[in-house]
């Protein structure tokens, strides 16, 4: 991934309402008749059919610990956003003006940072060591249900360099053009036939990906979430739904008609990855620079991200596509976001702790009643980093969550009730309480680094799931950031024997608890064959797997001459990593005193399970009072 430029990362631009003008398109709809309804009666004549998913693609989106932490703070960041002009669009204040426009909390005033607390007393939201957040309406967020059918949008550029949007009829274009074969989490490239300019940029070649949307620069087949991380920090982006759609089932089609005064990609009863729900939707990229988006009658699938991204962006802003327009759409990336399920706002939940405690930690914990998340079992938000030498960027928005500068990242490990009553059970593949929670506090850090293999070339090789931890074939001494410890049996002869125990010696060097000259080489296996049971890199980890392959040892330099140096280096790094330990208690409960009891439990044995993850070379401390 190219990386985002500093400035744009280090906040959000919420723009007016800019009015622009543009010509109608010089081609308007066709007949209102559904043409995708056609298209699915016809059969595949002269059309090669699409295989089936793989098993390692299976494999890779279904084995679901958490997803890929990086820019995750961007789609908590658009979640506060957008719950803000919902309440904005219902008749609450308008924002502040500000040059940078910081989420403000419209449910309360927000808090200044010197004068807190301004809540309850401590006393009143603690029990023991454990902070109670009540929910009160102001951290759950209902659904945001899709509600674009038959509806038809039209983008055209303002005076900010973004685009205005506005309702428009919904009837499809009747020439859907050429069937394109495309796979799950596939692509294809073709020529636009006249130069279409996409935020200032005159872009000649696109991309047409199966997930329901075109990319411009490189194509999109990635099989991770499909989140705001994604439309931001990915390639230049029109969406009209971006969602994990697999034109291989069903009576799925994807067609393209590229025409002189058009260019029209038409997703047509395209089926959910895995499921039986479907989308119709077509989006028309016109040569003034317009761009028309149509939604089908019958869409079913409930999640998706409309909208439209320059790329490699932090600056954005979230609308409500409902509004008949033309509703102003900023500088840069501009859209909204449909789900079936609540959404947790983990800025205001944020704010709201730091009401009531003080700036004092590097971790929040978040622990809820209920379950909250559908796509992942936990996951972490770094919200600011200053190390360098991760393969991840510097960057700071801790004070978006309330935080003067100290709070480095968000841990939500979701509903108490589906942990064990034990923490050291396993429960979860090789998993247990404490190696899930060592996973999620371990992305602070981890892992994300790239290395120059045996012929000099950068490589990811080391990386397995979303390339944000450990390979199943690498060596990595049975880290909780995933891969296995593996035995060399000799004669390219390996086995895995242990899994998800420690923060091995690289891991701890990157989180600056250990000097370069304290890691020893490792290795990872080239080529695997021979399985005793199918793995890929993405794999979770396990034990007792056998295969063959070629080793290939690797250096700390290796590392190094990638990223260069860990910087602060292990001498000027903090030993001490404060966490809070949060639970969320829903609108209308109160803390259950059980439930509580069980998380305390799982908090004191954690700080020794982290202490002997460590060597002892870092104290994890969760006690709320210093």
């Amino acid at each position: 991934m190219k990386r985002l430029a500093a400035a744009a990362a280090l906040g959000l631009f919420v723009s007016a309402c800019n009015g622009s003008s543009s010509p109608p398109p010089s081609n308007p709809p066709g007949p209102s008749a559904d043409p995708c309804a056609a298209a699915a009666l016809e059969e595949n004549t002269g059309i090669a059919a699409a295989p089936p998913t793989d098993a390692a693609t299976l494999a890779r989106k279904t084995n679901i610990l958490d997803g890929n932490p990086r820019w995750r703070v961007l789609d908590a960041l658009w979640t506060h956003r957008a719950a803000e002009v919902t309440a904005q669009s219902v008749g609450a204040a308008p924002p502040e003006s500000s040059d940078r426009a910081q989420p403000r909390n419209r449910r309360r005033p927000p808090t200044a940072l010197g004068t807190r607390p301004l809540g309850p007393s401590r006393d009143t939201v603690d029990v023991g060591e454990i902070a109670v957040v009540q929910d009160e309406g102001d951290l759950v967020l209902p659904p945001n249900t899709y509600d674009l059918r038959s509806v038809g949008l039209r983008f055209t550029r303002n005076a900010a360099g973004g685009y205005d949007v506005l309702r428009i009829d919904g009837a499809f274009r009747s020439a859907l053009g050429t069937r394109q074969v495309l796979t799950d989490d596939d692509s294809v490239s073709s020529t636009v036939p006249f130069g279409f300019s996409f935020y200032g940029a005159v872009q000649t070649t696109a991309f047409v990906n199966s997930d329901g949307n075109i990319t411009f620069g490189e194509a999109d087949r990635s099989s991770t979430e499909r989140n705001i991380p994604r439309l931001l920090t990915g390639p230049p982006r029109v969406s009209p739904f971006l969602s994990d759609l697999d034109p291989t089932t069903g009576n799925g089609r994807v067609f393209l008609n590229a025409a002189s005064d058009q260019y029209t990609v038409t997703w047509c009863n395209v089926r959910a990855f895995e499921s039986s729900q479907t989308t119709s939707v077509q989006a028309t990229l016109l040569p003034g620079g317009v761009i028309e988006m149509k939604f089908g009658a019958t869409v079913t699938v409930p999640d998706a991200i409309v909208g439209l991204s320059p790329g490699r962006t932090g600056i954005f802003t979230p609308v409500n596509l409902s509004e008949p327009g033309p509703t102003g759409g900023g500088a840069a990336a501009v859209g909204e976001r449909f789900a079936q399920q609540a959404q947790l706002d983990l800025v205001e939940l944020a704010r709201k702790f730091y009401r009531t405690h003080p700036d004092s930690y590097d971790q929040l914990v978040i622990w809820t009643d209920a379950p909250l998340i559908t796509d992942a079992f936990a996951y972490e938000t770094t919200i600011a980093n200053e190390v360098r030498g991760l393969g991840i960027d510097t960057f700071d928005l801790s004070s978006d969550f309330g935080s003067a500068g100290r709070l480095r990242s968000l841990v939500v490990m979701d509903w108490l009730g589906k942990y064990p009553e034990s923490p050291t059970q396993r429960f979860l593949g090789e998993n247990t309480t404490l190696s899930v929670l060592g996973q999620e506090t371990g992305h602070r850090w981890l892992a994300f680094v790239e290395i120059l293999d045996h012929t000099r070339e950068r490589t990811d090789v080391l990386l397995g799931r979303d390339i944000a931890h450990w390979s199943f074939f690498f060596d990595s001494d049975a880290s909780v950031m995933e891969g296995n410890d593996i035995e060399d049996l000799g004669g390219g002869s390996f086995r895995t024997v242990g899994a998800v125990q420690r923060y091995s010696l690289l891991d701890q060097y990157a989180m600056g608890l250990v000097p370069e000259s304290a890691v020893p080489p490792f290795f990872y296996v080239e080529n695997p064959t021979n399985m005793s049971a199918t793995r890929t890199r993405e794999s979770a980890p396990q034990v007792g797997v056998r295969f063959n392959g070629t080793r290939r040892d690797v250096l700390i330099q290796d590392v190094v001459a990638v990223h260069g140096p860990r910087s602060p280096g292990s001498d000027a790094s903090s030993k001490l990593h404060r966490q809070a330990f949060i639970y969320l208690a829903s609108a209308g409960r109160s803390a259950d005193s059980g439930q509580i009891s069980k998380l305390d439990g799982i908090r004191r044995a954690w700080e020794g399970f982290f202490a002997q993850a460590t060597s002892n070379r870092m104290q994890a401390v969760t006690a709320l009072r210093p």
